[in-house]
């Protein structure tokens, strides 16, 4: 069979589709990532054949409409950051489904996979007549972004003859039992299997010294903001009693070493980081949480969202994260967290059984025979 997946625009959404991708493949399955021009490196990097669909890069469809003209930064609150991802995602949708056609025009899929706002997804699959399969990045919940992402692309799907998004023919969903929500979509779940670009691994990536170990990230693009984020934690945990590492893009890691001193900084497999570590800090990342949850390792979540925000808060109640929002976010708030994810029995505790959760739930490889039954 030819499975066709559709990442989103940015790395992370490659490596949240990888594991159920290259189990496909093990299976004996063809199997294409379809993605942006900018992707296309690390579909490759991952093991994965890439096909770029669409020159486009994630800032232009973040910063201009259709037409050119340019739109606001993300807002802050849960409704307008809705209708921002279901603009932006919509539109690099519409921008993809040329790519996606010719690329169905030569090699024409059985199965078409999307991530979680991968919205060309469901409409090559209805045009071609072929099931659908959304599969979850990560453990956010995205329904919300929906009927926006439906409002930008009402010509593409006028041109089906909808009125809405087709629905999954199936949904695999990664996040563990306990966080997903009370009214969640049956889904089909799948075990969270980390992946990111490998490296030539040096002793200290696997192995620690006796001091307390934290990871601080803020994902896999490099961007002004991130930097700067990046930079102020850095400086928020000079003087903190730990080893602590920055992982980030080389691009970025670049210019933190100028003023960062002794600190190991740059890209670093998270996968095989993140168990050694006793704390993980970052942006809110979907894929960084998953890796951090299936590593049993806690973290401080320093959200910049209010979209994600009743997710996060579910990993806080659930006792493996605290979380802190722009408006509480100052030095002192943040070594006070960490103090207390290091220091405290519980939070470890707590990420240890979310970890177990996790590695109890059906393989990728299983979920193979699901997507082959499907499709039968």
């Amino acid at each position: 069979m030819r499975i066709l997946f559709v990442a989103g625009p940015s790395p992370a959404t490659v490596f949240g589709l990888a594991s159920l991708a290259v189990a496909a493949r093990q299976a004996g399955h063809r199997v294409i990532v379809a993605g942006t021009e900018e992707l296309v490196p690390h579909i490759t990097g991952v093991g994965l054949p890439g096909a770029a669909v669409t020159p486009r890069t994630w800032e232009s469809l973040i910063v201009t409409d259709r037409s050119g003209g340019a739109v606001p930064r993300m807002p802050r609150g849960v409704e307008p950051e809705r209708r921002h991802h279901g603009g932006w995602f919509g539109r690099l949708a519409a921008e993809s489904l040329h790519g996606l056609r010719e690329l169905a025009a030569h090699w024409r899929p059985g199965l078409v996979v999307g991530g979680s706002m991968s919205y060309a997804a469901p409409l090559l699959a209805a045009e071609l007549g072929v099931p659908y399969v959304r599969q979850a990045w990560d453990l956010y919940d995205t329904r919300g972004v929906d009927p926006y992402a439906a409002e930008e692309l009402r010509p593409e799907l006028a041109a089906l003859g909808l009125d809405r998004l087709p629905e999954p023919d199936l949904r695999v969903d990664v996040c563990p039992p306990s966080l997903r929500p009370p009214d969640a979509d049956p889904a089909q779940p799948m075990r969270w299997i980390p992946y990111n670009r490998q490296q030539a691994l040096e002793p200290w990536m696997y192995g620690r010294g006796d001091r307390p170990r934290v990871c601080v990230t803020s994902g896999s693009r490099e961007t002004e903001a991130n930097r700067d984020f990046l930079g102020r934690l850095v400086a928020d945990l000079a003087a903190f009693d730990a080893e602590i590492l920055v992982a980030a893009p080389e691009e970025a890691a670049a210019r933190l070493r100028e003023t960062a001193g002794r600190v190991r900084i740059g890209w670093m497999p998270l996968d095989v980081v993140a168990p050694t570590c006793d704390l993980l800090v970052h942006h809110g990342g979907g894929v960084t949480g998953m890796t951090a949850l299936a590593a049993g390792t806690p973290q401080l979540l320093l959200s910049r969202w209010d979209i994600f925000a009743s997710t996060m808060r579910r990993t806080a109640e659930r006792g493996a994260a605290r979380v802190l929002f722009p408006e509480d976010t100052s030095p002192e708030a943040v070594l006070r967290a960490c103090r207390e994810l290091l220091e405290e029995p519980g939070p470890r505790k707590r990420s240890a059984e979310i970890a177990a959760e996790i590695a109890a739930l059906p393989g990728p490889a299983e979920v193979v025979t699901v997507l082959e039954r499907l499709a039968a």
